[in-house]
C-alpha cells in the first residue's frame, strides 16, 4: 500500500536579534541590565524574572532533562534503537507533556505573545512532526497487517502468499527509510541567535522559543532513528526471507500448496520454516509495542500544538 509522503520539519533560521538592554527571563537571573553609565551592582541587587526569582525555575528543569533524554536515546547505535522503541517512545512522550505544563504558565504565555513570527515557525514545525507520525501511524497499521498475512502464511504453508506479504514489508521498509532520511534532515539544533528571527525580543521570549525549537529539533531527531530502526528490522526480516534457506523453505511452501497431498518435508525445512515463523512472532510483538507507543507520541505532538495555538490566538485577538 503506497501512502502519500507526509511534509516535514524544516527547520528556519534567521538573522540574530540584540535583547532589549533590560532583560527579563523565566528561568533564572541573567547579567546585570547594561546602563550608559556603567556602576557595580549592589548586594541587593538580583535580576528581574517573570516568573521565579530562583537559580531555575523546575519545569525548565524538567525540560532540558527531558530534551537531552530524548537526543541520548536517538544518538544510539541500530541494534540499541531497535531493542528500545519503546523506551524511546516514552522519552518523546514525557518531553511534551513536560512541554505541555510549560505552556500552562502565564509567564511563558507571556513571553510568547509578541514572538509572533518564532511562534508562526514553532506552529509549523510541530504541524510537520504530527504530519509524520500520523504517517507514520498508519504505515505501522497497515505494516501489522503484513505481518499477520505473513504468519499465518507460514503456519498454512501457503508459499504465494508469503512471498507477497514480505514483498509488501519491503516496501513497507524502503518508504519508512525516505521518512527518516527527511526527518533527519530536519534534526537541526537551532542556534540562540535564530529564535526570534530578526526580531527585537526579550531575554524570557528567547528563552521560551528556544527551547520549545530545541524540543522540535530533539523530537525530529527521534523520529529520524525510531523511523530508520523499523525500516532495518523490516529489512533484516526481508533479507532472511529471501535468503537461500528462505527461498528454500518458500519454494517448499509452494510445492506443497500446489500437490493434493502434501509431501513430506526435511528436518531441515522444519527448522527453516520455524525459524521464520518465530522472527515473525517477534516482529508481531515488536509492532504491537509501537503502534501503542506511537499512538501517545501522536497525542502528544497534537496538543502541544493546539496549546500553543491557544496562546497564538489569544493574543492575536
Amino acid at each position: 500500500k503506497q501512502l502519500p509522503a507526509p511534509t516535514i520539519l524544516k527547520a528556519a533560521a534567521r538573522p540574530a536579534a540584540m535583547a532589549r538592554a533590560f532583560v527579563r527571563s523565566i528561568s533564572f537571573p541573567l547579567s546585570p541590565s547594561r546602563s550608559p553609565k556603567s556602576r557595580a551592582p549592589s548586594s541587593s541587587y538580583h535580576g528581574r524574572s517573570v516568573s521565579l526569582p530562583c537559580r531555575s525555575h523546575p519545569i525548565l528543569a524538567h525540560l532540558h532533562t527531558h530534551i537531552r533524554s530524548v537526543r541520548a536515546w536517538a544518538q544510539q547505535g541500530p541494534s540499541a534503537l531497535a531493542s528500545s522503541v519503546a523506551t524511546g517512545l516514552a522519552h518523546v512522550d514525557a518531553l511534551h507533556a513536560a512541554l505541555g505544563d510549560l505552556l500552562d504558565l502565564p509567564e511563558a504565555q507571556a513571553a510568547l505573545s509578541g514572538a509572533g513570527g518564532s511562534v508562526d515557525r514553532l506552529l509549523d514545525s510541530f504541524l510537520r512532526l504530527a504530519d509524520a507520525h500520523g504517517y507514520f501511524q498508519e504505515a505501522v497499521v497497515s505494516l501489522k497487517q503484513d505481518v499477520a498475512e505473513a504468519l499465518a502464511s507460514v503456519r498454512r504453508c501457503d508459499g504465494a502468499r508469503l512471498a507477497s506479504a514480505v514483498r509488501s514489508q519491503r516496501g513497507a521498509g524502503k518508504e519508512l527509510a525516505r521518512l527518516a532520511a527527511a526527518a533527519s534532515e530536519c534534526a537541526v539544533r537551532p542556534s540562540r541567535l535564530s529564535m526570534l528571527g530578526g526580531s527585537q525580543g526579550s531575554a524570557a521570549e528567547v528563552e521560551v522559543t528556544g527551547l520549545l525549537m530545541e524540543s522540535a529539533a530533539a523530537t525530529a531527531s527521534a523520529s529520524a532513528a525510531l523511523f530508520g530502526a523499523v525500516a532495518a528490522m523490516l529489512g533484516s526480516v526481508a533479507a532472511e526471507s529471501c535468503s537461500c534457506k528462505g527461498t528454500t523453505a518458500l519454494v517448499c511452501l509452494v510445492r506443497q500448496n500446489k500437490k493434493k497431498a502434501p509431501m513430506p518435508r526435511s528436518g531441515e525445512e522444519d527448522r527453516v520454516t520455524a525459524a521464520m515463523a518465530e522472527r515473525l512472532e517477534e516482529l508481531e510483538v515488536f509492532i504491537d509495542e509501537l503502534e501503542a507507543g506511537s499512538e501517545k507520541v501522536f497525542r502528544s505532538l497534537v496538543q502541544t500544538r493546539v496549546a500553543l495555538l491557544n496562546i497564538h490566538t489569544l493574543h492575536i485577538f
